[in-house]
Formats: C-alpha cells, sequence, structure tokens
C-alpha cells in the first residue's frame, strides 16, 4: 500500500468526467494538480509551494534512509481516565482514530538513520485527534529523551498538533507539557542535541513545551506556529494582527525559530545540522534490545 493516499476531487471534475481520486485542489492556489505528481513532489503544490499535511508514516519515508525505522513503545494505548462523554465519547474518537489513520496513537517513535547517522526519530500526527498531546504522547516522547541521554544519541521530532494539550483527559494531559520539558531539559544539560521540526499547525500545548525547545528549531514555510490562533487573539484584543502573523516566515524574523526550509530540502538540512554539532555521534552498531522494536 501506498503511503502517500490521495485526496478526493471535488464535485466539478466529477462532473467533467474526471475519475475520482486522481487530482487534488491546491488549498492556498485552486490549482488542480495530478495526485502522482503530487506525491512525488512531496505533497508539496508545484505552482504555489503549499506544502500539504503528512501523515507519521509519510514524514517517516520522506526524512529516513529507507527500511531503517524501528518503532519504539508501540504498545502504549490511551486510557479513558475520565470517562468523557460528548457527542462522541472518547473511547469512540480513539476507535476512530485509530481505524482512520492505522495509527495506535498521535506520537510514533523509534531508532532510524539519516545519511547513515543514528538517530531517535518521533513525529506527531495531526490527522488523530488533531496531534494532540495526551498522557501516552507525553510518556513516548519523555522515554525518547531518555533513551537519547543514556544512548548518547541525538533526536529530532516532527511536530504537528493543531489540538496542543488533549482535553479528554484534563488535567493529566496538561501535565505532560511540564514532563517532556523537564526530559528535554536534563537531555540538554547532558550535553545531547534536540532538533525540533515544526510543520503546519504546530499550536498550544506542544508548541509552548517541548516543540520549542530544540537546540535547532526547523519550520516548513507558511508553518501556523503558536500558542492561541489568531483569529482568537483578534477577538480577545479587538486588533488586527500583523500580516503572516504567527506564520513561520514572520516567527523566523521575530527570532522565535532558527530557519525555515522547504520541505524538499529538509533532510539534507538535518544531515547538515547532525554532522555539524555531533559529527561523532550516531554511527557506533546498537543491540537491538529496545523491547518493543
Amino acid at each position: 500500500m501506498a503511503l502517500f493516499k490521495p485526496d478526493k476531487v471535488g464535485k466539478s471534475l466529477r462532473k467533467k468526467g474526471i475519475p475520482e481520486g486522481l487530482w487534488t485542489k491546491c488549498a492556498e492556489c485552486g490549482h488542480i494538480i495530478f495526485n502522482k505528481a503530487l506525491e512525488e513532489n512531496l505533497k508539496v503544490c508545484p505552482k504555489c509551494g503549499y506544502h500539504f499535511t503528512l501523515g507519521a508514516p509519510e514524514r517517516i519515508e520522506s526524512l529516513l534512509d529507507k527500511k531503517t525505522f524501528s518503532e519504539i513503545d508501540i504498545a502504549l494505548t490511551s486510557l479513558d481516565p475520565l470517562e468523557f462523554k460528548g457527542p462522541k465519547t472518547y473511547k469512540e474518537k480513539l476507535v476512530q482514530d485509530k481505524k482512520k489513520t492505522g495509527l495506535t496513537e498521535a506520537c510514533v517513535t523509534g531508532y532510524g538513520k539519516i545519511d547513515s547517522r543514528d538517530v531517535l526519530f518521533g513525529v506527531t500526527d495531526s490527522r488523530f485527534i488533531m496531534g494532540s498531546m495526551g498522557s501516552v504522547v507525553g510518556e513516548k516522547l519523555t522515554r525518547l529523551f531518555e533513551k537519547a541521554l543514556a544512548e548518547t544519541l541525538p533526536v529530532i521530532i516532527v511536530s504537528g498538533s493543531g489540538g496542543g494539550a488533549r482535553m479528554y483527559e484534563g488535567m493529566l494531559s496538561l501535565m505532560q507539557m511540564a514532563k517532556t520539558s523537564a526530559a528535554c531539559s536534563r537531555l540538554k544539560e547532558a550535553g545531547g542535541l534536540f532538533i525540533s521540526v515544526l510543520t503546519d499547525p504546530t499550536m498550544a500545548g506542544v508548541m509552548a513545551s517541548y516543540a520549542s525547545l530544540g537546540d535547532v528549531v526547523i519550520a516548513e514555510p507558511r508553518a501556523l506556529i503558536g500558542f492561541t490562533g489568531p483569529r482568537v487573539i483578534e477577538q480577545t484584543i479587538r486588533q488586527k494582527l500583523p500580516e503572516g502573523f504567527q506564520k513561520s516566515e514572520f516567527l523566523l524574523e521575530h527570532g522565535l525559530i532558527d530557519i525555515v526550509v522547504h520541505r524538499k530540502e529538509l533532510k539534507s538540512t538535518l544531515s547538515h545540522v547532525l554532522g555539524y554539532l555531533c559529527p561523532h555521534a550516531g554511527r557506533k552498531k546498537r543491540k537491538n534490545g529496545s523491547g518493543n522494536a
């Protein structure tokens, strides 16, 4: 099965007799793109450069060397501590998104290689309850930092969370902000390397914790990055925000992030950063004793 799943075409295309599932309309410029060409371009619009959302499997495929990813902590899955009920219960949401994404949680972690360098790699998937950070996501990322500390490996985490802390778990979810930040701090104190990659969107509790704490913070072009969304801020302060507020280019200009990198250049950029900041790390043989790989 291909990792890049084509989006559905609109009614206007179907009326013209074009088979469904062959084309995608760019959300930014409206350009109609042949899905095969879109996949080959890493889901970036060839006309305007709009970066479509990638799922966790697609991120792994595009950034890590082929067949080097070994997932860890696969068995960790969310419970329902508050017995949350709404239009849908939390348990129903979990079942629904597991089926939709093929993932067990909004975060995938494991070992991998970038240009033959060993790294510990994590990625959140916005298709799974908006990539929000509940107890399991926080635990997986904390364990990733702890493994990096124990094994002297660099950590790369690709974040894409429009949900921040997961409301279905209440205070237990909010606690993950402190837990992941503390684990990241311990790694930094020991001289470890953490590279944080921000994608559209990276918001709320995720951005207010580990995602903003990278030694190097990289963002994709035009990614929405911040705590509260611009619409809410405008309604609260009753003022018009500056053009491009909370977009990655605006944040680069104001010093919150280090570099904005096109998706096609992201793997090579990560490789260069690893080469500069930990040139001797990540090339030793590792025993396959992670337990869950």
